[in-house]
This record gives structure tokens, sequence and C-alpha cells, in this order.
């Protein structure tokens, strides 16, 4: 009879931005300005590529995806978000909780992996160009693509499979989507084997990604160290700078929310960072692929001067 009471939850009312009173108007124009940007910028991003035959090479192709995932990731999440900073304390039910952790899950997971398949495209480019385009075929970018998505799936399976066969007491999450950690404070019972879990997956998706591209830009720097010109050297170290722009901030963005020690959590840091993680991320890909890439940059001339004339 005890475990029949732990199931009777049936959904869970978002706490989101309450505490900030009369500044949650503020929050919302602010807010959907960013989710506007991002959605702009990621599809400018998207159709530039497949347009311009110039960016149909892997590399573009990875970013394309990757735009593409953002623009999923930020969907499952800023819609939700916005409409609770209007109409407050909205609820969500627990299948709909555990289908925006899932894809929550696999979406960060495929961006991470993503991001590390832009890192090996980039170490094949310089340090084996005569072999690049041979391995990097058409075959090798889907496989690249395909095991990304594949791991956001398992590691999503493994962490709401965990979650939600937890009973559940407490109906108020102190966040404004279904993350991990506030959803795990909600249960009835010990959550050490979740947190086990949440640990090890959190620290596969973050240090496997940064280990593959720290290995892969060790070995790019010591070929761009062996070109003659200082402006090859340039030219070539620019090509890798946004995306580790990217992975460093990205990455260490998620390695503070999930890895950080339980103590040092409360609502108002948990709050920020994902606020970073989630709306202020997902607008920097496409702010440094396009504003600091001159190739994008070049394209997206080409189809505007094209369209005007």
């Amino acid at each position: 009879m005890q475990k029949k009471n732990f199931t009777e939850v049936k959904e869970f009312i978002f706490l989101g931005f309450s505490s900030f009173g009369k500044h949650q108007i503020t929050l919302f124009v602010v807010f959907l300005t960013i989710y506007i940007l991002t959605l702009a910028g990621n599809i400018i991003i998207v159709t530039i590529i497949r347009i311009d035959h110039h960016l149909h090479i892997p590399i573009y192709f990875f970013l394309s995806m990757l735009a593409s995932s953002e623009m999923v990731y930020t969907l499952v999440i800023v819609p939700r978000m916005l409409s609770s900073l209007i109409f407050h304390y909205q609820s969500i039910s627990l299948a709909g909780c555990a289908t925006q952790m899932f894809f929550f899950v696999i979406l960060a997971t495929n961006n991470s992996f993503l991001l590390t398949a832009m890192g090996y495209d980039r170490y094949m480019a310089i340090c084996k160009p005569l072999r690049y385009t041979v391995i990097m075929s058409k075959g090798m970018c889907a496989q690249l693509v395909c095991g990304s998505f594949g791991t956001g799936l398992v590691m999503a399976v493994l962490h709401v499979t965990a979650m939600f066969n937890l009973p559940f007491c407490g109906t108020v999450v102190d966040h404004f989507f279904c993350d991990i950690y506030p959803v795990m404070k909600l249960s009835c019972i010990d959550t050490t084997i979740n947190e086990i879990i949440n640990y090890g997956v959190s620290s596969f998706v973050i240090f496997v990604p940064i280990g593959l591209i720290f290995i892969s830009y060790v070995l790019i720097i010591s070929s761009i160290l062996k070109i003659a010109s200082a402006e090859g050297r340039k030219k070539t170290f620019a090509t890798c700078a946004s995306l580790l722009t990217v992975v460093i901030v990205q990455d260490g963005c998620a390695s503070i929310a999930y890895l950080k020690p339980k103590s040092e959590s409360s609502i108002e840091k948990d709050l920020l960072l994902s606020v970073t993680c989630t709306i202020i991320m997902p607008l920097l890909n496409p702010v440094v692929y396009s504003l600091r890439n001159k190739e994008v940059k070049d394209a997206l001339h080409r189809v505007v001067g094209r369209n005007i004339s």
C-alpha cells in the first residue's frame, strides 16, 4: 500500500522564475529576443550551407547538423519556459516531463559528440590532407552523425528509465524544465544510484569529447607549427579557433552544472547555469560560426548578392 502511495504523483509544477516577481516580464522579453536570434541564426546557417556549393564539405555538413540539433534542443525547453514567465506555476504531466528530459539528454549529448566529429574533421584536414577526401567520405560523415545521435539515445534511455522508475512524493520542481537534479530531488527514496548514473553519464558525455578534441588539437597545433609561412599558420589556426571556443564554453558550462558537488547546489545558481546552457549557449554557435567564420560570411554575401541581382 505504501508503494502505491508513492506513485500517486501524476504531474509536476514548475516554479521557474517565480522568485523574480515583477521582473519576469523583462526576462520574457530578453529570453524571447535571444530565442528568436538563436532560431534565425541557425536557420541562416543551415540554409546557407545547403544553398552554397562552396560549403558542401564535411566540416559544414557537421555544422548544419549541429545547427539543426541546436534548434530542436531549444524548442524542447524554451517555449514552455517563456510560457511559464507569463502564465505562472505551469504544470506538466509525468509522461510530458519524461519526454522533455529524454529529448534534452539526447540533443545535449548529440551536440557534444557532433563537436567531436568536427574536431576529428579538422584533424584529418590539417594533419592528413592527402587522405582527407578518401577518409572523410559521405559514408564516414553519416556514420559520425548517426554515432552522435545513437550515443545520445543510449544516454537518454539510461537516464530517463532510471529516473522515472523512482517513486515521487513532491510535485513542485524548482526549475523551468525537467532537468535531472530538480526532478531527482522530488523522489521519496534514496537516489544514490541515480546520482551515480548521472555522474557516470555526465562524465562520459563531457570528458570523452573533451579528451578526443584535446588530442586532435595537440596534433593539429604540432602540424600548424610546421607550416613555413606565418600567414599560413594564422589562416589554419583561425579555422580551428571557432570550434575550440564553442567546446570550451559549452563543456565548461555542462561540467559546472552536472558535476559540481551536491553541497554546492542552490536554486539561484542552478537557474543561472541552466539559462546559460540552454538559452545563451545555443546562440553562441551561430554567432561564432557566422560572424567569425570567413567562409560562411563569404557564402552569405554570395547568396545575398545573387538574390539582389
